[in-house]
């Protein structure tokens, strides 16, 4: 659970002062799909993805992953695990000259109504609070509608990624009475966007 959830989301909601930064999922977005991913020697970077993330390092715009990590909670690999696959992640994206500005996960199981679990906002919330983001300056990408409908909750605006689940949630949407602000066959494209949001270079 995120403590303290609805002080934290006063905090999002009252401050405008803060810096816009972008959300990543991680599987399906930044690496591929792969069913409770876990092992180091199964991380595979998509392409582009690295340099995208450059990108927003060099725009200066916080970069943060949010990822829901249930095979913690179903006992399919430890906190440990996950710990050294986001230090193999970290590693890789420093070779190619980018960085993450912070790491949030959720260990949780679905049954067990986590305000942490996408598409409930708590890892943004968090993020926020203990960053000082405005979450309406901010996006969300990713590859799932979980992952979108996290950020819009809070205000983000939302980016949907082709990788990984993109095209069945490019399905999904049809049953669904809102669009997010932008689709991209990938990272790298999603923030070419978003940078000409913001009208930074590209």
């Amino acid at each position: 659970m995120v403590p303290r959830l609805n002080e934290i989301l006063r905090f999002a909601q009252n401050d405008r002062v803060g810096s816009p930064a972008v959300f990543l999922d991680r599987d399906g977005t930044i690496n591929e799909e792969r069913h409770y991913l876990h092992q180091t020697a199964h991380l595979r970077l998509i392409r582009g993805a690295a340099r995208a993330i450059r990108l927003l390092n060099q725009a200066g715009i916080p970069v943060f992953l949010a990822t829901n990590q249930a095979g913690i909670g179903r006992g399919y690999y430890t906190p440990a695990d996950m710990a050294a696959l986001h230090h193999e992640l970290a590693r890789r994206l420093a070779r190619r000259g980018a960085h993450l500005d912070g790491l949030y996960h959720c260990p949780h199981r679905p049954d067990e109504r986590c305000s942490c679990r996408k598409p409930q906002p708590g890892m943004l919330l968090r993020a926020a609070a203990e960053h000082h983001l405005d979450l309406s300056r901010s996006y969300a990408v990713g590859d799932k509608l979980s992952d979108l409908l996290a950020g819009r909750s809070v205000g983000c605006r939302t980016v949907l990624v082709l990788t990984g689940y993109g095209q069945e949630s490019r399905q999904q949407l049809r049953s669904l009475d809102w669009r997010p602000d932008h689709i991209a066959p990938s990272l790298l494209p999603a923030v070419h966007w978003l940078l000409a949001q913001e009208c930074l270079p590209s």
